[in-house]
């Protein structure tokens, strides 16, 4: 069973192992770094969780707080879950409304490793007693990977989770 090694696309990656790591606290999409994808015949989901997501309101620039949860279905790249960890912790002192936020990371990732699909989706700790939960989608334009996202994005809710506190 092949691992990865040099060949398979980790000799560009500045982040992973470095002891050194500068933690930047503005909005830095220029962090994200990609691998390749060793999988491309297979269609699999990838899933990231971050509940510790962080992000400042534009308008009184008081913290908000949420878990990101970000899915997707590689093509040729996968993001480096560091530079990824790094790039969310950059919204830290980043102002910009919930729907924003998660709009921004799903652009930044297609635009970094062109997923056949992906989702985001912001679940926002309360603020004056009302939760925001953003969520976005895409899928390659021209496959079924856009016939499943626009199903997604129509059946979205039809399930809606139990929110008891958060």
């Amino acid at each position: 069973m092949a691992g990865r090694n040099e060949e398979q696309g980790l000799q560009d990656l500045t982040l992973l192992g470095n002891q050194n790591t500068k933690y930047l606290f503005e909005y830095s999409p220029e962090i994200l770094e990609a691998v390749d994808n060793l999988h491309t015949k297979n269609d699999f989901f990838v899933k990231f969780n971050c509940p510790e997501f962080t992000s400042l309101c534009p308008m009184t620039g008081q913290p908000d707080f949420a878990t990101m949860y970000i899915s997707f279905i590689p093509d040729k790249k996968l993001v480096e879950s560091k530079s990824l960890k790094l790039y969310l912790f950059s919204f830290r002192n980043h102002g910009d409304f919930h729907e924003d936020c998660v709009n921004i990371i799903m652009n930044d990732l297609i635009k970094l490793i062109e997923p056949r699909y992906i989702e985001v989706w912001g679940k926002f700790t309360p603020r004056g007693g009302l939760s925001i939960d953003p969520w976005c989608n895409y899928g390659r334009p021209g496959t079924k990977y856009e016939k499943m996202a626009e199903h997604r994005l129509m059946n979205h809710d039809m399930y809606p989770e139990k929110v008891d506190n958060r």
